[in-house]
């Protein structure tokens, strides 16, 4: 009988130790995992501003988090695109601010060199998530990117390579009035000659579901931050 309680009171303890040793495991896994989500997505703010790593620096943890604290600042806008003040991308629960949008900016001494803005939507198989980053102009596109995505590999899944999103650099969403029009993803190539070869980029072969889908919601989310940019191109800065 003794013998029994020993083995069970033993059991229990062991049970209990190894219960709060796995806890500790899974919080620190999941504290790793939510840094690399959060490093991931600065990297492609960082992208789609134009910054990029080269042979002679690489970009660690440690150099993105520094460029993007070094360069990049934050505000939150609402539907009428002014800025609110005392409040920042971290603090927007989207469950409840269903009107506040974060914006990213780029500083180069001391001046505005960029916006970006988060963008998603449906493709073929899957929701994109990625990044769409303006000039200071409040008009032409300095780049865009895709962090996370379940696209076909050579197919949609292209979206995220370097060749289809410098298509984008240099296009302008507004034309000569004012009027939002968005970027188009062609079937095919751009005819460079037509007058709207100015919003548009070309395509990728096979995906034209895919391509239809960031068309709509590309447009989708400008609309979201048209009074933004409009003010951008009104006043010349946020």
């Amino acid at each position: 009988m003794r013998s029994n309680t020993y083995t069970l009171i033993f059991t229990s303890i062991v049970t209990i130790i190894l219960g709060f040793l796995l806890s500790l495991a899974v919080t620190a896994l999941k504290e790793r995992q939510d840094l690399n989500v959060e490093i991931d997505i600065k990297k492609n703010i960082l992208q789609s501003l134009d910054f990029g790593p080269s042979a002679k620096s690489p970009w660690t943890p440690d150099t993105i988090q520094s460029i993007f604290d070094d360069n990049i600042s934050s505000i939150v806008i609402n539907a009428k695109g002014e800025t609110v003040i005392g409040k920042s991308p971290e603090d927007i629960n989207p469950d409840v601010d269903l009107n506040l949008y974060p914006v990213y900016i780029k500083t180069m001494d001391g001046e505005i060199n960029g916006y970006a803005i988060p963008i998603s939507g449906k493709g073929l198989w899957s929701t994109l998530y990625g990044y769409f980053a303006v000039e200071s102009d409040g008009m032409t596109v300095k780049g865009i990117t895709f962090y996370k995505h379940g696209e076909t590999p050579g197919l949609g899944g292209e979206v995220e390579k370097p060749w289809f999103r410098n298509n984008f650099k240099g296009k302008k969403f507004v034309d000569n009035d004012g009027n939002l029009v968005g970027i188009q993803i062609m079937k095919g190539s751009v005819d460079e000659t037509s007058p709207d070869a100015y919003h548009q980029v070309d395509g990728i072969s096979g995906a034209t579901m895919t391509s239809k889908g960031l068309n709509n919601f590309l447009m989708d989310d400008l609309k979201i931050y048209e009074s933004f940019f409009n003010r951008i191109r009104t006043d010349g800065g946020a």
